[in-house]
């Protein structure tokens, strides 16, 4: 990786630690999460599963 390279990543590093986000949007990102980690694991479980549970458990 070039000098340049390395800086225009540190800037894109930098701007996405600022970035806030809604409940909203860290609700769906965690539900996103929790399904591509159980649907790698097993194929049966849906993105629908994962919502369920998650209402289930509050989150």
């Amino acid at each position: 990786m070039t000098a340049q390279e390395t800086e225009a990543l540190q800037f894109l590093i930098d701007r996405a630690r600022k970035v806030g986000m809604t409940e909203k949007e860290v609700t769906e990102q965690r539900r996103s999460f929790a399904y591509g980690n159980s649907a790698f694991e097993n194929s049966r479980i849906t993105r629908e599963m994962i919502d369920q549970e998650a209402d289930k458990l509050g989150l």
